[in-house]
């Protein structure tokens, strides 16, 4: 199932907090303190409209995604306890070579069910398909990789050293991750 999204992302982990009167939202923030090295502090994943207007005040990029459910339920459906402890969030830029719709298929049809095989302790896992990027660094999709606790996200992410070779071998197949930006270790809460 597809859903469409607005998705923010923000150089400050404290940027943009919203109105009481704003829909909910997902808030992914890295709990780092250090952030410069980072792509991106905060992303803001919601429908509301209203992250049209308020993404021009502070944010660094503005992207409407089609967001993929791999494992576990759609985000829009989990409860604030329903919610991942830990989410690796990863920037996907297209292979130059590949057209972004061959990219995502690839992606969806071949590393996603790789990826099911080869992280096993992962407990939810969404691609954001990026259908239209609005501004912002250049991205095609972005992966949320999601674990009980931050432990098991640096600690688990795979099975083993062969998983990890099979991951990254298969990549390479349809990401550029030289031009890529690095991971983004964040932790996730509603706004509501």
């Amino acid at each position: 199932m597809s859903v469409l999204k607005l998705a923010m992302i923000f150089a400050d982990k404290q940027a943009w907090h919203s109105e009481p009167e704003d829909d909910a939202h997902l808030i992914f923030t890295t709990p780092k303190a250090e952030v410069e090295h980072l792509p991106f502090a905060r992303m803001i994943l919601g429908t509301s409209p209203r992250l049209l207007e308020q993404a021009e005040r502070s944010a660094i990029g503005l992207y409407l995604v089609s967001e993929h459910t791999m494992l576990n339920q759609p985000l829009s459906d989990l409860s604030s306890e329903q919610l991942p402890g830990s989410v690796g969030i990863f920037p996907m830029i297209a292979l130059p070579a590949m057209s972004s719709a061959a990219a995502h298929d690839h992606w969806r049809n071949v590393h996603a069910p790789l990826a099911l095989e080869e992280h096993k302790a992962m407990t939810h896992y969404y691609q954001l398909h990026i259908a239209h990027k609005f501004f912002g660094p250049e991205m095609h999709g972005i992966a949320l990789c999601c674990f009980a606790t931050e432990q098991d996200l640096r600690e688990r992410m795979y099975n083993s050293e062969a998983g990890k070779r099979r991951i990254a071998e298969d990549i390479v197949k349809f990401a550029d991750t030289q031009r890529s930006p690095r991971k983004v270790v964040a932790e996730v809460l509603w706004s509501k």
